[in-house]
């Protein structure tokens, strides 16, 4: 009987989150939050835990990724490579399905699904089959059948095959309100995965799911597995776990594929609603004063402040009076509940000297549609980002948690982590 397999794979580690190259304003950047959990993610590889390494896409958070930058993602990648372990990589949407500057990645155990391919590689005496093809961004739904054709894995002779891709599956589920993706042009159909292949291993969705039945009910031929992101990205996601995923291969057992999520330290996102029509400026500053105080203190706190507002208001929470006290160990971000009138903002600027002539929110990556150079992304309100899920429009109160009292007990990174889970398809599922 041939030994275990064992793989890492993770997703969606989006190096460069905000991290920009010459910052405008000194404060605390989340980019090096992303950067630590990848290389901790990395850790069972470097320690010879694990037999081969997948990233399942979105290594960066953007397409431009400087060379620094890159050097920092590959260089790890390729001490594993140099260790004898293989190292597999799926360019996702956020890469616009092509890594940038590969040549520092060059190594013959680093192989990148630059196409459709298929990489076969024997691991503890088990020929391993792993098939996949970059993010495709033109109606995935019916090339799927084609596209995995063009990989040519039945030329493949294997004792295991793996699907590697960085797309969205009917079943899979985000955001707070659990939205569900079910028939769309870029949604992949799971009873197409043929059913020769052992697992699905997907990023791009960034809550951490696997997928063992269809929309329908049926038992799907192959889990789809997603590891999810390595941090939170969005307010969607606050509460969800961050990790990665060890698989567990083993040709001779029943189930095949049996898998463990190992949980990452991930930034405490909080968001809150001030009725500030009902208060005086003065009053909503010592709301928001008040708010910060007692979230904790690595906290990435959005607060969304409803009703018509003053010149006052405006200058109580302008980015410049929130850096006056906000904890450098925090990202605040304040903002008119109903969303930002431009129109309004520039008559405010040029009419009312009592507004300071910046941008009245504390600009936080905690909303990811208007941390990004360009603004919010196409759609406008309520739209769909299809790695996070709604990202904006929805009601607070009860899907967002409170803010944590002092003195409310916290890991010792005042981060709540969960603990590792172990799982197979379950008898039942």
């Amino acid at each position: 009987m041939s030994p275990a397999v064992r793989i890492l794979f993770l997703a969606d580690s989006h190096l460069g989150f905000d991290l920009p190259i010459r910052p405008r304003v000194a404060r605390r950047r989340r980019g090096h939050d992303f950067l630590a959990n990848y290389a901790a993610a990395l850790e069972p590889a470097k320690n010879g835990e694990v037999d081969l390494v997948v990233h399942g896409g979105d290594v960066f958070d953007r397409p431009g990724a400087i060379a620094s930058l890159a050097f920092q993602a590959f260089q790890p990648l390729v001490e594993i490579a140099e260790a004898g372990i293989p190292v597999l990589v799926v360019p996702g949407n956020h890469e616009r399905s092509e890594l940038p500057h590969l040549r520092l990645a060059r190594h013959p155990n680093i192989h990148v699904f630059d196409c459709p391919r298929t990489f076969v590689r024997t691991v503890r005496g088990v020929r391993l089959a792993m098939v996949g093809f970059p993010y495709h961004r033109r109606d995935v739904r019916s090339r799927f059948r084609s596209l995995i054709a063009e990989t040519r894995w039945q030329e493949e002779e294997a004792d295991l095959r793996l699907l590697c891709l960085h797309h969205c599956v009917e079943g899979a589920t985000v955001g707070p309100g659990d939205y569900v993706f079910r028939g769309a042009p870029d949604v992949i159909r799971p009873g197409e995965v043929p059913p020769s292949f052992a697992a699905v291993l997907s990023g791009h969705i960034h809550r951490h799911q696997v997928l063992t039945r269809g929309l329908d009910g049926a038992r799907l031929a192959a889990p789809v597995l997603y590891p999810g992101s390595l941090e939170r990205t969005s307010l969607a996601e606050i509460g969800e776990p961050k990790g990665h995923l060890i698989l567990t291969l083993d040709p001779s057992a029943s189930p095949v594929v049996r898998w463990e999520f190992r949980a990452l330290p991930a930034r405490p996102m909080v968001r809150l609603e001030i009725a500030g029509a009902e208060l005086l400026p003065a009053d909503l500053d010592r709301a928001i004063r008040g708010a910060v105080a007692a979230g904790p203190e690595d906290a990435v706190l959005s607060i969304r402040v409803s009703g018509p507002l003053t010149a006052g208001h405006w200058a109580v929470m302008s980015s410049g009076h929130l850096r006056r006290y906000v904890p450098a160990t925090m990202n605040v971000e304040v903002r008119p509940a109903g969303g930002l009138d431009r129109g309004a903002l520039a008559g405010r600027r040029g009419g009312d000297r009592g507004v300071p002539n910046e941008a009245p929110a504390a600009r936080s990556p905690a909303t990811r549609g208007d941390s990004r150079r360009g603004g919010r992304r196409p759609g406008g309100r309520g739209a769909l980002d299809p790695d996070q899920g709604p990202v904006d429009g929805r009601p607070l109160g009860a899907q967002a948690p409170g803010v944590l009292p002092r003195g409310a007990p916290r890991s010792p990174t005042g981060i709540a982590t969960s603990p590792v889970s172990i799982g197979g398809p379950p008898e039942n599922s």
